[in-house]
């Protein structure tokens, strides 16, 4: 069974997140979505992040028939446990971590980066409102 992970926010899930999803998922034979915690993502995004509340993100991404697990994570060394403990053979990454240390990256067999679609993105829409 080949196992794919993919890792993020999903505040407001778009387009750009489902065609990561879809893409991630034709990749493998088992899907696990890492969600960053509400605690991590006000880090990370601000004190008005995230819009939904992790509860509600989770019960979104497990609803999607691309994904076959969602986990969450608080911190950097709890993303890199769970990478460890799982050990997916694929990790599907945004393109904008090209040259970025990516939290993991020495557990897995390969690294898939996707590029991000133009205009898609939870803080743009966040922007526009």
């Amino acid at each position: 069974m080949t196992k794919v992970w993919v890792n993020g926010t999903f505040d407001i899930v778009h387009l750009g997140h489902i065609q990561l999803l879809k893409k991630a998922a034709e990749l493998g034979d088992y899907l696990f979505v890492g969600v960053d915690s509400d605690k991590r993502v006000k880090e990370l995004k601000g004190d008005d992040r995230p819009i939904n509340k992790l509860v509600s993100r989770i019960t979104l991404l497990e609803a999607i028939k691309y994904v076959d697990r969602v986990v969450t994570f608080d911190s950097d060394e709890e993303l890199e446990k769970l990478i460890k403990t799982i050990r997916p053979q694929i990790m599907v990454i945004g393109d904008e971590y090209k040259d970025k240390r990516i939290i993991g990256s020495e557990y897995v067999n390969e690294i898939v980066f996707f590029p991000k679609l133009d205009g898609f993105s939870s803080t743009n829409i966040i922007d526009k409102l």
